[in-house]
């Protein structure tokens, strides 16, 4: 779905995942430097939208998804996960609830497939599920932001900023009023610096919560049985995920980013050392230089010096080994 807003002064459309949708609009580091001072707004159209509606709208997706949901209070926003029977991530969820609705946004192309899961597992219960991102767009607006929302725009406000479900008719003239934009490259770079990660990019198909820190965000571990729990309680229970999400700081002599896939490994092994991981999201951040996240084998020590590919690379835990 190609976003209007492209048709902005400067901008440069996003490729892969994040097509539709501008990359930046000409200055990828006061873009940044705009988001971090809680002003501007991104643009996350291409995202899918999902709506459920019913009176065991909230009690049955308790049963289905990682999170405690049953009494979720009207406005309070979560995220939550759905696993596969061996505990794999297959979707992520960011949603709120109005009172009526529950409303989730999810990655760019994810919604038919998580529609049709939702749909198979409606059985007796009074739910209503649908996809709505050809009627809704999702706009964002960083931590601190003051601008004012729209009324009867539906937003999900969590300590990153608002999520906003915005109709998607009313998306230029919110540009209009909102400005300035900042395209996903900068709203990127903020997110690898909070050590957030997103689904397809720090993420495969082995991949489980615990590897990425996702254990208390987006799965409680009191809550009652759904698919994939015995892996989740199993883990742990044990403590011993078999890789770990890190934060890497990169050298900034190097030209080009480490591209997701390349290689991390011991700096004392050189090029052709034993991989230990990988390089999952690099971007260049207005403060802290080239930067990345990645996943690496549980045993590798914390303070071992590293490479990505021929990058050096100095790691910060974000899961403990």
């Amino acid at each position: 779905m190609k976003s209007p807003l492209l048709s902005l002064p400067g901008a440069v459309p996003a490729e892969g995942r994040d097509e539709g949708v501008a990359a930046h609009y000409g200055d990828l580091f006061r873009e940044q430097r705009t988001l971090a001072d809680g002003t501007g707004f991104v643009d996350l159209s291409h995202r899918g939208v999902v709506t459920v509606t019913g009176d065991d709208r909230l009690s049955w997706l308790h049963l289905l998804l990682t999170q405690h949901v049953s009494e979720l209070p009207a406005g309070l926003a979560t995220e939550a996960l759905i696993l596969s029977a061996n505990g794999h991530i297959e979707h992520a969820l960011y949603l709120v609830d109005d009172g009526t609705t529950v409303w989730a946004h999810v990655e760019p192309g994810t919604q038919a497939e998580l529609v049709a899961y939702l749909e198979s597992m409606k059985f007796f219960y009074r739910v209503e599920v649908a996809d709505r991102t050809d009627d809704f767009a999702v706009v964002h607006l960083p931590a601190g932001s003051i601008a004012e929302v729209p009324e009867g725009v539906v937003v999900r406000e969590t300590p990153y900023g608002r999520d906003l479900f915005l109709p998607r008719g009313d998306l230029e003239a919110f540009a209009s009023s909102h400005g300035p934009a900042a395209g996903v490259l900068a709203y990127e770079a903020l997110r690898v610096e909070a050590h957030r990660p997103r689904l397809g990019f720090e993420t495969d198909h082995r991949t489980i919560p615990h590897e990425i820190g996702l254990i208390g965000s987006a799965v409680h571990l009191q809550k009652g049985c759904y698919r994939g729990q015995e892996t989740v309680a199993r883990v742990h229970n044990l403590g011993k995920p078999p890789r770990r999400l890190v934060f890497l700081h990169l050298d900034g002599s190097e030209v080009l980013l480490p591209g997701p896939g390349t290689p991390l490994r011991l700096a004392a092994d050189g090029p052709e050392g034993r991989q230990l991981g990988f390089v999952t999201t690099a971007v260049r951040h207005h403060e802290l230089g080239p930067i990345a996240l990645g996943l690496l084998k549980r045993n590798v020590p914390v303070d071992a010096e590293l490479i990505a590919g021929t990058t050096a690379a100095a790691q910060e835990v974000v899961v403990e080994p």
